[in-house]
């Protein structure tokens, strides 16, 4: 049943949302399959989602400077909802809200609302840029026409805006940016919040190479149909250190952590999703000192993650930097 509007909020209300950046900690790709995985948010990107009353008649007006135009070109857009391809994630993200949250309406009439989205996340990088914009709007909405979801009603929502991104998700995206919390996950049944026994300082650096999730996604499903035996074998192998980073994690164990972040490298490069970039990458933050370090997303490109000790945090940086990242942010957490 569709949850009551609050009718005293002013149709010339105002409401602003954001969405946090996400990294996978422990488990890409073996997560599709079943095995845990870990993921944590990143606050030092964010997505930013405003939706203010529009001019009457008008329907929904979307502005998206920081993103792909519907057609996949560059350069951000200014549209009407009802113009956008009925796979636009930005205007699936919307109907799902306005069904959510918006008052009934009759059939076909669209509120007139203007949705204005901004966003430091890359796109196509593994930062999770898809799920926080999605998340901010359906927040966004539900908070204009005066309600206050709760994350377990946003996640779903958001997953449904992933599948037109993805393919077949996995779950997790969604999950730890509605959350905004580290969670342990296991698709189809388990997801729990993570205590962090000490707090995880992490270097996130951008190789530059855009890479679709859906066809890394593809690519690995086609290979482990033709040989399931060598594909699950791997996957167990990065689900069993999942759960040994679970522990480790809980227990504040730093050593460990980094350790098994190598071991969880060394097996998506096994898996075929990795890149010479990344790798590169990888490999600076080993020999700088980081504890630890792994490709992090999808793979072919996008970003690596390396857990440093903070005196650690500049050198890493810096190593990566001088390695050929074209970004490097860090991100703390707790």
């Amino acid at each position: 049943m569709r949850p009551r509007a609050n009718q005293s909020q002013p149709e010339a209300r105002r409401a602003v949302a954001t969405a946090p950046g996400k990294v996978i900690l422990f488990g890409e790709h073996a997560v599709v399959y079943g095995r845990p995985a870990i993921a944590a948010p990143v606050t030092d990107v964010q997505a930013r989602a405003t939706v203010a009353a529009g001019q009457p008649g008008t329907g929904v007006h979307l502005a998206a400077e920081d993103l792909p135009s519907p057609d996949g070109r560059p350069g951000g857009r200014r549209y009407r909802m009802r113009d956008a391809p009925t796979n636009d994630p930005l205007r699936a993200a919307v109907e799902l809200a306005l069904t959510a949250f918006a008052p009934e309406s009759p059939a076909g009439a669209e509120p007139d609302l203007h949705i204005s989205v901004t966003s430091s996340i890359p796109i196509a990088r593994g930062l999770g840029s898809g799920a926080a914009v999605a998340t901010a709007v359906i927040r966004a909405v539900a908070r204009y026409f005066g309600h206050a979801p709760r994350p377990d009603e946003i996640s779903p929502l958001v997953y449904e805006v992933e599948k037109l991104h993805h393919g077949t998700p996995s779950g997790i995206d969604n999950t730890v940016v509605a959350y905004e919390q580290p969670v342990y996950f296991v698709r189809g049944g388990e997801m729990t919040r993570l205590a962090v026994g000490t707090p995880l300082e992490l270097v996130i650096a951008d190789t530059g190479v855009v890479s679709s999730t859906r066809e890394v996604v593809g690519d690995l499903r086609r290979r482990w149909q033709d040989r399931p035996e060598r594909y699950e074998a791997l996957f167990d192998q990065i689900g069993a250190i999942a759960r040994q980073a679970r522990s480790a994690i809980e227990r504040g164990d730093l050593s460990a952590i980094g350790r098994l972040m190598n071991q969880n490298h060394a097996l998506l490069v096994s898996l075929g999703v990795s890149s010479p970039e990344l790798d590169n990458l990888v490999e600076a933050a080993q020999s700088a000192g980081a504890l630890g370090a792994k490709m992090s997303g999808a793979g072919w490109g996008g970003n690596m993650l390396a857990l440093v000790k903070p005196d650690q945090r500049q050198a890493v940086a810096d190593a990566l930097a001088q390695a050929g990242a074209v970004r490097v942010i860090s991100s703390h957490v707790s």
